[in-house]
């Protein structure tokens, strides 16, 4: 019996069985040069620089949510739903896959390239030059093709478009239990193994939903998203890395635009990148956090100083010091904030576009939506007597849960912060 093992810190053991052709999809798609990519992209971007533990990758996290996606069907099919071999390989693949197209430094490199990166994850899976189209098609012609419908819930959404995108997804069964394991920061367990246990398949709807027993794991699961929300995803220093991030991606793409941009050659995937051209799938492998790290590097001897500072701000944690705003409720308010802001150091002869940014991260940990219950596609639950209510119904954790988290910070470079806070009279708070 031919038996790949991963060693995983979140699944311990991954067994993929060669011999059974859905597993050996699995490991040829893991295999693929085009995933192996996901090596080189950590999960959470800057977090390292709150959390030092967190440089996992989001090659792990993929691993993780087909692990957690097959532990899923494993159990669905033990209470009597029935799967083919290109059911599974459609719903694992996709797990697998999901996260395919992202860039370096995730979210925040897409949104200065303008590039999304699940539209870069459709491509590479249906483009005939990518090693993943290759496998997926040696299975079964139709799948690559399958697998996007699934990820993009297309054409109705099922309890396989739930597995991959829901607010009960492997996704984030995974990521939440991983991000909590390497950042070491305790606020993301849950009871995972009795929340799977108790999944179940709605009859009429045939959407994912729960049993009454695992209502409780829910809520555990639900206030763990939200204390990671809390602390780890928005954490004041890790929100300063990504926005100085933007900053010098910004800056780097307004110079390749002047043609004043010495490093990378202009035939490299980052310069491309930068200008939002269309890479080819040998040049999107090339595309990681090691070129453009590479490029933070070269960029601390730029002659541009602006550059060169934020460069010298990531490489060496001189990060921009938070103003916390949070508490500050009127928008206008906040508006004449910023200006003053912006205005002093004008003023002083810095450039504000680079010397401060306002950020104002925000999540929902339970989104609900009573009068079209499919747009927030609400946790099903069903009760022991076969009838279905939303958690919203059953649970008093959701009224909390569905109020928006949000904070409002004004960062600004350690240069400027003490004269930014004589003028504003804000004082910076929190551990660094």
């Amino acid at each position: 019996m031919a038996q790949k093992v991963i060693r995983d810190p979140v699944h311990d053991v991954i067994t993929l069985r060669t011999e059974h052709p859905v597993d050996y999809l699995l490991f040829q798609l893991i295999a693929a040069p085009e995933f192996q990519r996901l090596r080189r992209i950590r999960q959470l971007g800057m977090a390292s620089l709150a959390y030092p533990g967190a440089d996992h990758s989001r090659y792990s996290h993929s691993l993780g949510v087909m692990e957690t996606a097959r532990q899923i069907l494993d159990q669905i099919t033990r209470i009597g739903v029935k799967l083919d071999d290109g059911q599974r390989a459609a719903i694992l693949s996709a797990a697998l896959l999901h996260d395919l197209g992202h860039g370096p430094f995730s979210h925040v490199f897409e949104r200065v390239s303008g590039i999304d990166h699940e539209t870069l994850t459709y491509r590479t899976i249906l483009d005939p030059d990518s090693d993943i189209h290759r496998t997926l098609r040696g299975f079964d012609p139709s799948l690559p093709s399958q697998v996007v419908q699934l990820l993009k819930a297309q054409p109705v959404c099922t309890f396989a478009s739930d597995i991959l995108s829901s607010q009960l997804d492997a996704d984030r069964l995974d990521y939440l239990l991983r991000d909590n394991l390497m950042t070491g920061s305790q606020y993301g367990n849950y009871d995972i193994r009795w929340l799977l246990q108790a999944m179940t398949v709605e009859p009429v709807s045939n959407r994912l939903a729960v049993t009454w027993k695992g209502v409780s794991a829910v809520e555990a699961y639900l206030q763990a998203r939200y204390h990671m929300y809390r602390n780890v995803y928005f954490h004041k220093v890790v929100r300063a890395g990504e926005g100085m991030v933007k900053l010098v991606l910004q800056r780097a793409r307004r110079m390749a635009i002047q043609d004043r941009l010495d490093w990378p050659r202009r035939d490299e995937p980052v310069y491309k990148m930068l200008l939002g051209q269309t890479l080819n799938n040998d040049e999107f492998i090339e595309l990681d956090d090691v070129a453009v790290l590479q490029c933070f590097k070269q960029w601390t001897r730029s002659d541009d100083s602006t550059l060169s500072t934020l460069c010298q701000g990531l490489l060496f944690r001189r990060l921009f010091k938070t103003l916390d705003l949070t508490r500050i409720r009127d928008s206008n308010e906040i508006d004449n904030i910023i200006q003053r802001a912006r205005d002093v150091i004008h003023d002083a002869g810095a450039d504000p576009d680079y010397a401060l940014f306002y950020d104002q991260p925000a999540d929902t940990p339970y989104q609900t939506s009573p009068d079209e219950p499919t747009v927030a596609r609400e946790i099903h639950v069903v009760e022991m007597d076969g009838s279905v209510n939303t958690l919203a119904d059953i649970s008093p954790f959701t009224e909390s849960l569905a109020q928006q988290l949000t904070f409002r910070r004004l960062h600004v470079s350690e240069t400027w912060r003490n004269l930014v806070e004589s003028v504003l009279q804000i004082e910076s708070g929190g551990q660094d």
